[in-house]
């Protein structure tokens, strides 16, 4: 190779050196700040590590920018899983909480990609993660020995490039509306920092918060007492959110949907009021949603979820069973291993996705349609005659990302064993084609949440009787890529019987009349519920101490 050709090979690494170092000191942590302006800024970290590297002696200096690249690598890693947590649950990935859910992830990704989809990501983002820690540590040891060799010259542009960080910072110059001066790798550590420490303080606070109970203590004859008799149905539909109701993209068919199963339910005999409820979790982590609608406590990441269930805190379900005066059961498609929370919940019997007896496709995440998991319900438990009546938690999965393919409604006495779904399922919408395109997101969305409520107003109707009470609401808001960035984590709740008692017990809750709340309607925070739930159908408060 010719001379020139060395230099121009040298100068070339030397500015790719150069181009990947201030990237990852200038990459944001969400997507909608990835911007050019972005990254034509001054970062204070890149002038502060040439002083420190032009300082050191040779071995040193390696050594130094070594780590440095390292370190980098690091944040530049925690700075793009910010970006998908941002997306997806709309919040920052938490250090201490969050590497479990890396494995739901992938088990998310094998459902709707297959498994070698989801091999292929996994292994893309482990060489993703190797490669960029050697490109970056690389880069920063050529930096540094270029530094070294052109001691003046560096010297003088460190100096000068600190002069400019100071002045455009302390008078706030601004480029496109975006400030020259930036520290945001070093912000960025900072707020790890603090989100660790805030995660740690967190830890100890809600573990005595979880141990004192409004309704700990008090006797099982003095629960509930106004719903004795009453087959008791709270039924969770996944990603059920306020969004389904008011965006205009998504709006037309849900309300058309709402206004015509309540129709359908009034003539039927039903009543039904709604209100709203904001999530503890957003975009998926539906179990925090659950949780935190049956327990009374606000349970917006993994160690409350681990706290709570793992200790004897009264969860609204388990005030039924401890009454003696319901026999307790749970419907839940989406559980396809252990599941010990069932105690917590006081579920007597679970029917998990191996237990329903359903032999047909999976819907991608969703391991059967809704309307085979209600049917089912009805099978194995709420068509049973018994000494007791039925409280149930029931988990509806149709409307799970990434909503494709689709169930379509069969006639209820044609289920079977779920094999009359397998032509629908393979003429459905392909995963991959939705999740590329927001729009399309949004509108495959919207027919998931028509498909679920309508199964679920259509058992009502079907099989619901004078003392059924059915209580339903969604977990969460979908993710960002459908809701849009900043929507509320509202979410619709509604509570439906003909018996007009039961609804009588709740006119003071302001909520609205049918299956769509107002837009006005309360909004509470959803640990609410169930404190209130408990005392307007005439359950006692006597406090358990923490």
């Amino acid at each position: 190779m010719s001379p020139t050709a060395v230099r121009v090979l040298s100068r070339t690494l030397t500015v790719l050196s150069a181009v990947l170092v201030l990237a990852a000191l200038l990459l944001p942590n969400t997507v909608g700040a990835v911007r050019a302006g972005t990254f034509v800024r001054i970062p204070v970290e890149a002038v502060v590590g040439a002083a420190l590297l032009l300082a050191l002696p040779r071995r040193p200096r390696v050594v130094v920018a070594a780590l440095g690249g390292l370190a980098l690598a690091a944040l530049t890693v925690l700075n793009l899983l910010d970006m998908g947590f941002h997306e997806y649950l709309g919040r920052g990935f938490n250090l201490v909480l969050d590497w479990e859910l890396l494995d739901d992830a992938q088990s998310y990704a094998g459902d709707t990609m297959g498994r070698a989809g989801a091999f292929g990501l996994t292994a893309g983002a482990v060489v993703l993660v190797l490669l960029l820690g050697a490109l970056l540590a690389l880069a920063a040891v050529r930096l540094g020995e270029v530094l070294a060799r052109h001691r003046t010259v560096a010297v003088r542009s460190t100096l000068a490039a600190a002069v400019v960080w100071t002045t455009t910072a302390a008078l706030g110059v601004q480029v496109a509306g975006v400030p020259v001066a930036a520290d945001h790798a070093s912000a960025a550590v900072r707020t790890q920092t603090e989100r660790v420490r805030a995660t740690l303080r967190d830890e100890a606070a809600f573990a005595r918060e979880a141990k004192a109970d409004a309704f700990g203590a008090t006797p099982p004859g003095q629960l509930v007492p106004d719903l004795r008799g009453k087959d008791v149905i709270f039924t969770f539909i996944e990603s059920y959110g306020r969004s389904a109701i008011e965006d205009p993209a998504i709006r037309p068919g849900v309300h058309r949907t709402l206004e015509r199963e309540t129709r359908a339910l009034e003539k039927a005999g039903f009543r039904a009021k709604s209100g709203w409820l904001t999530s503890a979790t957003y975009g998926g982590s539906s179990w925090l949603g659950h949780s935190t609608f049956l327990s009374g406590l606000w349970i917006d990441n993994q160690q409350r979820y681990r706290t709570v269930t793992s200790g004897d805190h009264l969860s609204l379900t388990k005030a039924f069973r401890k009454t003696g005066a319901w026999r307790t059961v749970g419907v839940m498609p989406g559980v396809q291993k252990a599941w010990p929370e069932a105690e917590f919940y006081g579920l007597d019997k679970v029917y998990d996705a191996f237990r329903l007896g359903y032999r047909g496709p999976k819907f991608s995440w969703s391991t059967m349609p809704d309307q085979y998991a209600l049917e089912a319900f009805q099978r194995l438990e709420h068509g049973k005659e018994g000494d007791k009546p039925l409280m149930a938690e029931v988990i509806l999965t149709s409307s799970h990302q990434p909503w494709a393919p689709i169930p379509e409604l069969v006639g209820w006495d044609e289920l079977g064993d779920g094999r009359i779904f397998e032509e629908i399922e393979e003429r459905g919408a392909d995963p991959a084609d939705v999740v590329a395109s927001p729009a399309r997101s949004k509108e495959e969305y919207g027919k998931s949440v028509e498909y679920s409520v309508t199964s679920l107003a259509q058992w009502l109707r079907r099989y619901g009787g004078e003392d059924t009470v059915l209580v339903f609401l969604g977990d969460h808001q979908p993710i960002a890529r459908v809701s849009g960035e900043g929507a509320s984590r509202d979410v619709p709740v509604t509570i439906v019987a003909k018996d007009p008692e039961v609804l009588g017990r709740i006119d003071g809750w302001g909520w609205s009349d049918g299956l769509e709340p107002a837009r006005d309607a309360p909004v509470w925070k959803m640990d609410a519920f169930r404190d209130r739930f408990l005392t307007a159908y005439g359950s006692t408060p006597s406090r358990k101490k923490g």
